[in-house]
């Protein structure tokens, strides 16, 4: 019987059908887990997280720094390395624009190199070590004469200096003891040659594949600036090598300058071996030409009197031209720098690395300040 008081009807399983009941909402609620309700998710802002995240942090960092240490000497090589290869990329990108393959430039260019480097050799060494040899026996003629001022005189009889300079020099193991021995030497000369392969195999690595390796960094920046990105590591490259090449250049230039003018002064005999050392030396910038001109002037003025002043004002004259006429010259397109950076740049590289660190101190600067001007400096101007 229906009617206005009559139940409202209900469906088999007892749930109303009244059209204003949502079904789902009579649904029966999910059985507990039977391991228990989860908790709050762990604090992120609690003082044992963050102590714990920033220890953590803080050993990952100092592991970090000694594996770097640990592998500081193959890290040298490999910048040294890298260096040399950019140094010699302009010369496979100039096979290369006469319709050279790469692959074929490169191998050109190693053999090139290679072949020069052996002719220096095969020309220099022999020469180099006859006047190294005839130098060193007149090392204790020129004691001698030392001993003669009485104000030497002096110190030697207090300290005995001369004397065990002269022991030193003339004894013929004095190599041996300055290495650790006839072992030490050994191993310091198998150790330089290994190095030499190290960098040899990777100059020649970084350099067959140099755009492929360049390619694959530029790639890791943003889509929007990969083109300025790719652009500036470009220019940084190009100017590690023009800096590299151009360095040697000048180096060549001053040792070819004063093997003309040692060859007219009385130390011709030397003027081999010494020029060497002034190309040599003259690699390292800011000091390495000064170095090269005290110690051949002082060998000079051991020599004759006026054979030493001549090397002084013929030093003096030619740094002045160096500095002025060839450096600017050479290194104009490749290293744009004040002078004040250079010196600051070149100090702290060698206060880090050493010799090798000064000789790369100046790329460096160069790449950094490039880096400034282009990046931070035209960001700042847009604000």
């Amino acid at each position: 019987m229906s009617g206005s008081g009559s139940p409202e009807a209900t469906s088999a399983d007892g749930v109303s059908e009244h059209a204003g009941v949502d079904p789902a909402a009579a649904a029966p609620a999910p059985t507990a887990s039977p391991y228990g309700e989860p908790g709050k998710p762990f604090s992120r802002r609690s003082p044992f997280f963050v102590g714990f995240v920033g220890a953590l942090g803080a050993l990952t960092a100092f592991w970090l720094f000694n594996a770097l240490l640990g592998i500081g000497s193959t890290l040298m090589l490999i910048v040294v390395a890298f260096f040399l290869a950019a140094g010699l990329n302009p010369a496979v990108e100039f096979l290369e624009r006469r319709g050279l393959r790469r692959s074929f430039a490169v191998v050109v260019v190693i053999v090139i190199a290679l072949a020069a480097v052996g002719l220096f050799l095969v020309a220099i060494v022999p020469v180099i070590t006859d006047q190294v040899t005839a130098l060193s026996k007149n090392v204790p003629v020129w004691l001698d004469e030392l001993e003669r001022n009485q104000k030497i005189q002096d110190l030697n009889e207090e300290y005995g200096v001369l004397d065990k300079i002269t022991d030193f020099v003339t004894d013929g193991d004095f190599i041996s003891t300055l290495f650790g021995g006839a072992l030490g030497v050994g191993l310091k000369v198998l150790g330089a040659l290994f190095n030499a392969f190290v960098i040899f195999v990777l100059t020649l690595y970084f350099l067959a594949s140099l755009k492929t390796s360049t390619r694959a960094v530029y790639q890791l920046a943003p889509a929007s600036r990969r083109e300025r990105f790719s652009s500036l590591g470009d220019k940084v490259i190009a100017n590690i090598g023009g800096y590299v090449s151009g360095a040697f250049m000048v180096a060549l230039c001053a040792g070819v300058c004063s093997l003309v003018f040692l060859y007219f002064t009385e130390v011709r005999e030397y003027a081999v071996a010494l020029a060497f050392v002034v190309a040599l030396l003259d690699v390292i910038p800011m000091i390495g030409a000064t170095i090269g001109a005290v110690l051949v002037s002082a060998i000079a003025f051991a020599t004759d009197l006026k054979t030493g002043i001549a090397c002084v004002i013929f030093f003096v004259i030619y740094q002045q031209f160096e500095n002025y006429v060839v450096y600017p010259r050479v290194m104009s397109k490749s290293v744009d720098l004040p002078g004040a950076v250079i010196v600051i740049a070149a100090l702290i590289g060698a206060g880090l690395l050493g010799v090798v660190g000064a000789l790369l101190a100046i790329p460096t600067a160069a790449a950094v300040l490039l880096v400034l001007r282009e990046v931070v400096v035209r960001r700042q101007d847009l604000r």
